[in-house]
């Protein structure tokens, strides 16, 4: 088995001769919960059913978004302090698997004092931006995972049309520019206009 170090060797191959999410091997010693055996990648990198998944750092689509997103729920935030936002790859362990959002809220009281790990509690919210190397399929996808394992609604964003798809177990609804996000009852007041969601590419 590979030590942690062994993920740093890298062999250029063209994009089109691999399938993101790429499968990685497990290393030696490795254990989901503990994040100091997790390999050490330039990358991103969560463990589902058993497979270790890695994707490229998050392209400029993706990364502006996930900025506005994160401003606009901090905003919410701080006008109520029962809940808490995190994002950077916010990572949790839901069951047998540890997946990262790209930006979530949790109550407070259920996210309970910090550990430096994994939380493991599903967040109220989750957030996911599509990207190159993220299709719009694969955060759908991750929406229903989400859905399945307690979180109460998913906020899908994809930056190149300017779109949100917000999921809950009731159901979906697409919204564009023009539109305002419903509020769910978990989270009064959280109703931001696509366009904040996507302020900073609208320059394009």
């Amino acid at each position: 088995m590979a030590t942690r170090s062994a993920y740093r060797d890298w062999t250029p191959v063209p994009t089109i001769a691999i399938t993101l999410p790429l499968e990685l091997p497990v290393p030696e010693g490795f254990d989901p919960e503990d994040l100091n055996t997790w390999p050490l990648v330039e990358g991103r990198l969560e463990y589902v059913d058993g497979r270790l998944l890695y994707r490229p750092p998050s392209g400029d689509e993706q990364q502006d978004t996930v900025a506005d997103v994160t401003v606009e729920l901090g905003l919410w935030v701080r006008q109520h302090p029962e809940f808490l936002t995190s994002t950077n790859e916010a990572g949790m362990i839901l069951g047998q698997d540890v997946r990262a959002a790209d930006a979530c809220v949790y109550r407070v009281a259920d996210a309970g004092p910090y550990t430096g790990g994994l939380r493991r509690v599903p967040p109220v919210l989750a957030v996911e931006v599509a990207g190159k190397d993220e299709p719009v399929d694969l955060v759908l996808e991750k929406a229903a995972w989400y859905l399945e394992r307690g979180v109460e609604v998913v906020w899908s964003l994809v930056p190149r049309t300017r779109r949100v798809i917000v999921k809950t177990v009731a159901g979906s609804r697409e919204l564009g520019p023009g539109d305002r996000l419903p509020a769910h009852p978990s989270l009064p007041g959280l109703e931001p206009t696509v366009e904040d969601l996507f302020r900073q590419i609208r320059r394009d």
